[in-house]
């Protein structure tokens, strides 16, 4: 058993006073409250701190001890105290922002100098990973903020659709056959393992095409640069396909798709929390005004 801080504070009076009866007058609570308060710490201790006499109690040797350094401990816990009020007050502190790498890289650099620069104690770390993990991360309380694709409902998590996406085929200019899709030549270039990527193959196998070659990568850069140098199709999302401008690539009209909802999500305890609310604003702010094609 942890006493508390007021536990502590209640042996402070006793030891000023000697006297159970006039240090529970003093503190404010009864007699036996007081006591129980001494045996609480005892408890915690592990060991007598007090020898109860006729005339009132003195301290043993442990107990001399604790007062030795009770007030420090006080004001340990004092300032603990102002700096948990304060990150929950002001917006400071270290906080922890995940998401996906290709997401990294067209929001992270739209709200986070700013937020750096208005904040001058807030400290941000960033975690990649795919968005699935990023939620395990927020739910198990590693991660503070969540910026991710699709996420399931959960209870404990506050869940806020910021944005769309739109995953499909993309392909440059080239007049290389490996990139003409109606074509026995041409060639795929996607992850088979997103869901999204999953949805549009059925839906293009469906209505007949097929790919007799593909190239996978888990790197969705990969894919878009693969795309851009005429080495095949790709599937990409439209923020990622458009990212680096140079690379002009070109969105294949009338081929299936898959609507994405990217989210924002963070514990619901944290919600009230000053910092968690101005990360959040940043990041939807940009997020909605972040054009998707």
């Amino acid at each position: 058993m942890i006493s508390s801080p007021s536990d502590l504070s209640y042996f402070i009076e006793v030891a000023s006073t000697l006297n159970i009866s006039r240090a529970a007058e003093r503190a404010g609570i009864s007699q036996p409250s007081l006591s129980l308060a001494m045996q609480r710490l005892e408890e915690s201790i592990g060991t007598p701190l007090l020898t109860r006499n006729k005339s009132g109690v003195t301290l043993t040797q442990a107990g001399k001890q604790l007062l030795a350094h009770s007030k420090h401990l006080l004001q340990i816990w004092d300032k603990v105290k102002d700096q948990a009020l304060a990150s929950v007050n002001e917006i400071q502190g270290s906080y922890t922002i995940g998401c996906h790498p290709s997401i990294a890289l067209y929001s992270l650099g739209n709200f986070l100098p700013n937020l750096m620069e208005q904040h001058k104690q807030l400290n941000i770390k960033l975690i990649h990973s795919l968005s699935r993990k990023i939620v395990e991360g927020v739910i198990s309380s590693s991660i503070d903020i969540g910026i991710v694709v699709n996420p399931i409902h959960h209870p404990d998590l506050v869940i806020r659709k910021i944005s769309e996406d739109e995953i499909t085929f993309w392909s440059s200019n080239s007049a290389r056959d490996i990139q003409k899709i109606n074509t026995n030549d041409a060639i795929l270039i996607c992850d088979p393992e997103l869901l999204q990527v999953q949805s549009v193959l059925k839906k293009m196998s469906k209505i007949g095409i097929k790919f007799n070659r593909v190239i996978t990568s888990s790197s969705l850069e990969v894919i878009s640069m693969l795309t851009s140098s005429g080495c095949g199709v790709g599937i990409l999302p439209s923020r990622v396909a458009t990212l680096i401008k140079s690379q002009k690539l070109e969105k294949l009209e009338n081929f299936p798709s898959f609507h994405d909802e990217i989210c924002l999500l963070f514990r619901v305890e944290n919600k009230n929390v000053k910092t968690i609310q101005a990360i959040s604003k940043a990041i939807t702010t940009s997020m909605s005004s972040y054009p998707t094609k």
